[in-house]
């Protein structure tokens, strides 16, 4: 697995560890009574696919609950499909999910599958870069995607393939660095976002490219995205927060050890409010109904909390 991967999953599985019981078991039985008949995971409504597979596995894995049959039959769903093609985002998703059945159930999703399956893989993640130094998100896309960047580099790591040119990563990435400290998303992009921001950091650091410049413009950014809910926010034009953009934005805090430069107290009240009674969590304020993506987000969020006030030895 990815270094980056695995050393974020280690830490938000210490986090996890310090929750309290209550809150892991209610989230451990609704993410349990998610799974599907076939292995795999769906979203609110639908059947199952791998994006939300992926997500469900990622919160098994840091609550410690990826083994037995829940893994094997999670194996079953991705083994089905390896042979279909996919958009960047499912084949992150597969690609991450195998490796976190690999590392937490010894389960194999490549043992049967072509021995030049990862080489063809790659040969597509070629495809998709552009001139301007990143990767599209589609063959159609004629510009570097920050997002798609960061899946596609930790993508290659995952299934052992070589990181191309790297330097020209590093140029496209700081390309689309904002003047408000964050990153874009496109270069048509009208402002920075949170999301943009945590894929752009996080892939300049798996390159070993992140400069004290960007550090402090990232951090004096990501605290602006706290809203009075405690939460954070997608973007400057966006009036309420999330869970996704909370996560996002306090990960990236914590890679820079600033997380306490946030007001943590009220970020937690704002994931615990987003957490449903009978388990999982839903997306912010307005949303209705638990789903295993936002559950991740939100075990992750109460993770990051709990290990920054054991860090403050609170």
């Amino acid at each position: 697995m990815s270094q980056y991967l695995q050393e974020m999953t280690i830490r938000l599985a210490e986090g996890i560890g310090r929750l309290p019981e209550e809150t892991r078991e209610a989230n451990k039985s609704f993410l349990l009574a998610a799974q599907q008949p076939d292995g795999g995971f769906g979203g609110k409504q639908g059947a199952s696919d791998l994006y939300y597979t992926g997500f469900a596995l990622r919160a098994l894995s840091i609550l410690g609950e990826l083994y037995g049959s829940v893994a094997e039959r999670a194996a079953d769903f991705l083994k089905s499909r390896l042979s279909r093609h996919e958009t960047i985002v499912d084949f992150f998703s597969l690609i991450y999910a195998a490796g976190l059945l690999k590392v937490s159930a010894n389960i194999d999703v490549y043992a049967d599958a072509g021995e030049n399956w990862q080489d063809e893989v790659a040969k597509f993640f070629d495809s998709l870069r552009r001139d301007d130094g990143g990767f599209a998100k589609a063959i159609e896309g004629r510009a570097g995607s920050t997002y798609h960047t960061f899946l596609i580099v930790l993508c290659l790591q995952l299934i052992e393939r070589p990181i191309k040119n790297p330097e020209q990563i590093v140029a496209f990435l700081l390309s689309r660095e904002d003047e408000e400290g964050g990153f874009r998303e496109i270069k048509l992009s009208k402002r920075a976002g949170t999301n943009p921001t945590a894929a752009g950091v996080a892939t300049l650091r798996i390159l070993g490219q992140v400069s004290d410049y960007v550090r402090d413009g990232v951090i004096d950014f990501l605290i602006d995205m706290q809203t009075d809910e405690g939460g954070m926010r997608a973007n400057t034009r966006m009036p309420i927060a999330d869970v996704l953009s909370t996560f996002t934005g306090m990960l990236t805090l914590s890679d820079f050890d600033a997380l306490g430069e946030i007001n943590c107290d009220a970020a937690e009240q704002f994931v615990l409010r987003q957490q449903m009674p009978a388990g999982g969590f839903r997306a912010a304020e307005w949303d209705e109904v638990a789903d295993v993506e936002y559950t991740f987000y939100g075990l992750g969020s109460l993770a990051l909390l709990a290990n920054q006030k054991a860090k403050v030895g609170r």
